[in-house]
């Protein structure tokens, strides 16, 4: 980087064109620059501050002859070739930004400012990966940015062996086993292992849903559930089974899928031991043992222990058979009678006599033909 690419002159013509606050910027972040410069080593030796600065002074003073202003009563801002001198020289003045000033900082309307603007930031953010262009202010965090493209893992768990990529993820994860959740909420008093979860649970007390969908403004308390909910949208299914080929729309629905494949029934009931693959099936079996059935009927008061009896029972009043044979037409309630109605087309008998070997297509029919041999 040579001194030119960070200094922007302004012509006679061009320095009128700006007005006071403009150029009040343009003097600050000047002497940023410099600043900076100087913090790097640069060789000042070929280059003559004093006359860009005297060249500043004389646009002041031409500007003034035409307007009849007045200099200021503070000493015009010099620039220096040490830091220290601009240190010394800067305690002298207590400078109050205008609220001008703050909008035109923030909003670089002018093209000039936000070229000096991006070379300082550059002078800020020396440290580029060369794979993605990102810039950073030390070294370090740079070091740790690279580790997302190569995808290297430094920071092992030393109770379970996983991996990660900065040390501040895997502290993030020892909460896990630690069951440390210093974050409690102060209306409900639930405590939580991140910052980043209590802040989300408490949108729950407040109602506040800031991520919106742009297709049907439905809004969410999180950005993860705005994601799942525009794959209502896209109908994408990003989580494929490598068993099967299944595709899910979440990550989730593909762990408990493979449950169907491994056998896995990590939910047991603690009454009768029972296992389950979902920990719903164990909520929903354990209604069995407490007689719980919070699940009602608004139309005749009968109780359920799951949601989805409770909707096949509406059925019975409101006759609605939304299951359809895409073979015949003949529709149904359930779609459990949908299956077994397919197998009528499809011959297919899937349950077998375990004493006279024949079979049938549903396991109603099949209890009923036992009855021959236990002479029920």
């Amino acid at each position: 980087m040579t001194y030119e690419d960070v200094h922007v002159n302004f012509t006679r013509e061009e320095w009128a064109l700006l007005n006071s606050s403009q150029k009040n910027l343009y003097k600050d972040v000047m002497l940023e620059t410099y600043r900076n410069l100087n913090t790097i080593g640069f060789n000042w030796e070929d280059h003559n501050i004093e006359e860009h600065h005297q060249r500043s002074r004389r646009h002041g003073r031409h500007e003034r002859s035409h307007t009849g202003e007045k200099a200021s009563a503070y000493p015009q801002r010099k620039a220096f070739a040490y830091q220290c001198h601009v240190q010394r020289h800067e305690s002298i003045h207590i400078e109050k930004k205008s609220y001008e000033d703050i909008q035109y900082v923030e909003a670089f309307a002018q093209h000039s400012s936000l070229q000096i603007h991006k070379r300082t930031k550059n002078l800020q953010n020396p440290y580029l990966c060369n794979q993605c262009g990102k810039a950073f202010a030390n070294h370090s965090h740079l070091e740790s940015h690279e580790r997302i493209h190569t995808r290297e893992k430094l920071y092992e768990c030393n109770q379970c062996g996983k991996s990660f990529a900065n040390h501040s993820h895997l502290q993030r994860h020892q909460v896990i086993h630690t069951g440390e959740k210093p974050y409690k909420c102060n209306q409900c008093g639930q405590s939580f292992p991140y910052h980043r979860s209590l802040q989300m649970h408490e949108r729950i007390h407040t109602g506040e849903k800031p991520y919106k969908c742009n297709q049907c403004d439905k809004a969410f308390t999180n950005h993860t559930g705005l994601l799942r909910h525009k794959r209502t949208h896209t109908g994408e299914k990003p989580y494929e089974c490598n068993q099967c080929g299944k595709t899910f729309s979440q990550h989730y629905n593909l762990l408990l899928h493979k449950r169907t494949h491994t056998g896995e029934k990590p939910y047991e009931c603690n009454q009768c031991g029972k296992a389950f693959s979902y920990h719903g099936s164990l909520q929903m079996h354990e209604r069995i043992h407490t007689g719980e059935k919070p699940y009602k009927c608004n139309q005749c008061d009968k109780a359920f222990t799951n949601h989805t009896d409770l909707l096949r029972h509406k059925r019975t009043h409101s006759g609605e058979k939304p299951y359809e044979c895409n073979q015949c037409g003949r529709t149904f309630k359930q779609h459990s009678h949908l299956r077994m109605h397919k197998r009528t087309h499809t011959g297919e008998k899937p349950y077998e006599c375990n004493q006279c070997g024949k079979a049938f297509t549903s396991q109603w029919s099949l209890q009923l033909h036992k009855r021959i041999h236990t002479r029920e």
